[in-house]
Order: C-alpha cells, then sequence, then structure tokens
C-alpha cells in the first residue's frame, strides 16, 4: 500500500521544545504542499490544553491513538543518539496496526546497532522507508518533503491488521 499525495499522515516526533514544534510545523506544512493530509500531534492536542489545569494526559493519549490507527502511514523523525520515548511508542503503534512507517533521520552523528540506517534494531526494521539527510546534504525543507513523499509513495504493500 503506497501512501499517495491525499493519504492521511501521522506526523510523529518529538515536541517539547520551541525549536523542535517550528521544525515539525514547517516539514509538516511542507509535506501537505504535496498533497498530503498530515497530522501534527502538536497541532491536534493544543486545543485540549488549559493554562493552570493539570494536562488531560489520558483523553490526549486516546485522541492521538485513535489518530495513529486511522493514519495511512506514519513519518517518524528519529534523531538523537537515542529517539524520543514517545515517537518509538507511536512506531510501535503503526507497526502493530500494519500501518508503513517512513523514518526520518536528519541527525548527522551515527547511531543505534543497524548498519546502513543508523537506528536502534526495531526502529531500522519496523520502518518500511528510512530518509536520511547526509552531512552533505543542504537543509532544505521542501528537497526533503520531496524525498519523504518519494518514499511514501514507493512504500511496498504491506497487509494490515483490521484496525
Amino acid at each position: 500500500m503506497s501512501a499517495s499525495p491525499g493519504s492521511f499522515v501521522y506526523f510523529a516526533g518529538p515536541l517539547f521544545t520551541h525549536a523542535e514544534q517550528r521544525w515539525n510545523a514547517s516539514l509538516a506544512a511542507a509535506l501537505e504542499t504535496f498533497g498530503y493530509r498530515v497530522l501534527l500531534p502538536q497541532r491536534l492536542v493544543a486545543d485540549l490544553i488549559e493554562p493552570e489545569r493539570p494536562l488531560p494526559t489520558a483523553a490526549m493519549f486516546e485522541l492521538l491513538v485513535d489518530r495513529i490507527r486511522e493514519a495511512d502511514a506514519v513519518v517518524a523523525v528519529l534523531d538523537g543518539a537515542d529517539p524520543d520515548s514517545g515517537t518509538c511508542f507511536e512506531c510501535g503503534a503503526a507497526f502493530a496496526w500494519g500501518t508503513p512507517i517512513v523514518g526520518l533521520r536528519t541527525d548527522l552523528r551515527r547511531g543505534g546497532d543497524h548498519p546502513d540506517r543508523d537506528v536502534n534494531l526495531m526502529l531500522a526494521h519496523g520502518c518500511a522507508a528510512l530518509v536520511k539527510l547526509l552531512p552533505d546534504d543542504k537543509p532544505d525543507l521542501t528537497g526533503l518533503a520531496q524525498r519523504i513523499s518519494s518514499a511514501l509513495t514507493s512504500l511496498p504493500s504491506l497487509s494490515r491488521i483490521d484496525r
């Protein structure tokens, strides 16, 4: 099952700094220019957060898990020596439901234990495709979105578990 333009793509990645949130939003917007409907968790849960009140974590969890289940594909930012724990959970849930995952690695450091993918072997084998920025690549979001779009449209057919 390839994820063609018009497909619903869940964007998984760390979102706890202003820089991460801006980068996620910019890359999601670039993917949207290729016709994908991108769900960015930081946008989705923003309406649930009220100042001076405890985070509604159970409601946030249920909402995001439902969206992962509904997605045609997941794009997951897998940067860092050990990728973000929430992102890893989102990948595991997507994999369990047979939703294809395109991993994205912009971290120039080597990591993980897979010789070609620079991520943990569970993520390396769980991702149907991995897009990596190389040291000589320019940080151009449109070009990166094009590479992700190419990976999405080239995904192998996967049998999906009844969701």
